[in-house]
């Protein structure tokens, strides 16, 4: 069965928030994916863990915020085969590449 846009759509997102909360160790409150073109736009929102937010919002911000991007970037680059896979098996084409911010 072919699937339409919007729930391809829907079951990527599903499929993010599962790795995020396994892999992670906590999803994103919310998840909205677009599909333009032959690109696909994952935006996660409210993703950091209460630890994170402290850091985030200490009198040195600024350290915070690099440091957590600094590990989740990591994090990433380590479970970007997996990412790769959840996308591949979910659209049966391969990932170009993967951007993050």
């Amino acid at each position: 069965m072919i699937k339409s846009k919007g729930q391809l759509e829907a079951d990527i997102s599903e499929a993010l928030i599962k790795f995020e909360k396994e892999y992670m160790g906590r999803g994103p409150e919310q998840t909205k994916t677009y599909i333009i073109g032959d690109m696909i736009v994952i935006r996660l929102q409210r993703v950091l863990t209460p630890a994170e937010q402290q850091l985030a919002g200490a009198s040195d911000e600024t350290t915070g915020r690099t440091l957590i991007k600094q590990v989740r970037t990591e994090l990433l680059e380590k479970a970007r085969p997996l990412v790769e896979k959840i996308i591949t098996d979910l659209t049966g084409k391969s990932v170009k590449s993967l951007h993050t911010d």
